[in-house]
C-alpha cells in the first residue's frame, strides 16, 4: 500500500476529477483500489501495479501545478505512457506546446510518437506519419502548419487530399465538380476551424493564404514557400504521391498522413503510401514516424476497437 498527501486542496480536486472519476478511471486502469480522505490518497493493489499509479498520480500533481490543465484524452495519454514506461517523464510531454488555438486551448502531443512526430516536422522538409485514425497525425501537422504560418515561416499552407470513392461514385453526387469533392475536405476544414478564428480563417481561404484542394489540383505546380499536408495518402495511387512529391519547392515543408490499413482503392491498384515506405526509406532527409494504437487520443473504445480489428486480422 501507497500514501500520497497533497499539500493543495483544490488542485486535488481537479486531480481527483468530478465525484472521483479521475481517480476512479487510474484505480481500473491499474487494476488496484484508491482511496481518498481530504487531500490524502491511498493505493492498494499488486506491488507494481500500485508503485505505477503512484507515480502517474504523483506526475499529474506536478503538471497540474505547473497550471497545465489536464483533460480526458490527457489523462488517457498519461495512463498509457506510465504503463509503457514507468520511468516516462510526462512534464517532458505535456510541457511541448505546438500551437494555442483562437480559443486558448493549447495544442500538445500527448504521446511518445506524437512527440517524435512534431520534433521530426521541425527538422524534416518532406516527413511520413503512418498509423491509425485518432492518431493526431493530420490534427498535430496542421497546427504545426498554422503556427509556422503565424511566424512567417512559410507564406501558404495547402492542405490536400485524394479524392477516392469509398463505395459511393463522384458521378452520382449531387452538386457541380467543387460540391462533389467538398466532403472529402471536410475534415480538414473542420481542424482548421478548430484551430483559428472563423473570420480568420475564412479570410485565409478567400486569399488563398490557405488552401484546401483535391490531390489532382496540384498537378504541374511548383509549390515554394509553402507548409504541404496530404491527407489520407494511403489512397493514393504510385503516380499520384510520385507528383506530389515532386511538386515540393524551396523553403517548403511537405507532411505525408495516411493509414495503410484503411485503403479504398480499387482491387488491383497498388497505395502509393505503400509502395513509398519501400523506395524512399534509405534517403536521407526523408523521415517516417510509426503510430500504433496506443497513441489514439479519441475516445478509448477506438483503441479497443482498432485493436479488435488487428486481433482479427480484418
Amino acid at each position: 500500500m501507497k500514501t500520497i498527501e497533497f499539500d493543495n486542496i483544490s488542485l486535488v480536486q481537479k486531480l481527483f476529477g468530478f465525484h472521483n472519476t479521475h481517480l476512479d478511471k487510474i484505480a481500473k486502469s491499474f487494476h488496484v483500489t484508491i482511496n481518498s480522505r481530504g487531500n490524502v490518497v491511498t493505493i492498494s493493489g499488486d506491488a507494481e501495479n500500485t508503485r505505477l499509479a503512484h507515480t502517474l498520480l504523483v506526475q499529474l500533481y506536478g503538471l497540474l501545478k505547473e497550471k497545465i490543465p489536464m483533460e480526458p484524452a490527457d489523462l488517457d495519454a498519461a495512463i498509457t505512457m506510465i504503463k509503457k514506461d514507468e520511468s516516462a517523464r510526462l512534464d517532458a510531454l505535456f510541457l511541448q506546446t505546438v500551437f494555442v488555438t483562437a480559443k486558448n486551448k493549447p495544442i500538445r502531443p500527448r504521446s511518445l510518437a506524437q512527440q517524435r512526430y512534431v520534433n521530426a516536422i521541425h527538422t524534416r522538409d518532406i516527413l511520413f506519419g503512418i498509423g491509425p485514425a485518432g492518431t493526431g497525425k493530420t490534427y498535430l501537422a496542421m497546427a504545426m502548419a498554422v503556427a509556422a504560418l503565424c511566424r512567417g515561416d512559410v507564406q501558404k499552407i495547402i492542405l490536400t487530399r485524394p479524392a477516392v470513392e469509398a463505395g459511393e461514385a463522384l458521378g452520382f453526387l449531387p452538386g457541380d465538380l467543387a460540391e462533389k469533392i467538398n466532403p472529402y475536405l471536410r475534415p480538414l476544414y473542420d481542424a482548421l476551424y478548430d484551430m483559428l478564428d472563423f473570420e480568420k480563417a475564412r479570410a485565409y481561404i478567400e486569399q488563398e493564404i490557405i488552401e484546401l484542394a483535391p490531390l489532382a489540383f496540384m498537378r504541374g505546380r511548383t509549390l515554394n514557400n509553402a507548409f504541404i499536408i496530404l491527407d489520407e495518402a494511403q489512397n493514393t495511387t504510385s503516380q499520384q504521391m510520385k507528383m506530389f512529391l515532386t511538386r515540393i519547392g524551396y523553403n517548403s515543408k511537405a507532411i505525408v498522413t495516411g493509414d495503410i490499413t484503411q485503403i479504398d482503392l480499387p482491387a488491383g491498384k497498388t497505395s502509393g503510401l505503400v509502395e513509398v515506405t519501400k523506395i524512399l526509406s534509405p534517403l536521407k532527409g526523408i523521415d517516417f514516424i510509426y503510430f500504433s494504437k496506443d497513441d489514439v487520443v479519441r475516445h478509448q473504445l477506438v483503441s479497443d476497437i482498432i485493436d479488435a480489428y488487428e486481433k482479427n486480422k480484418i
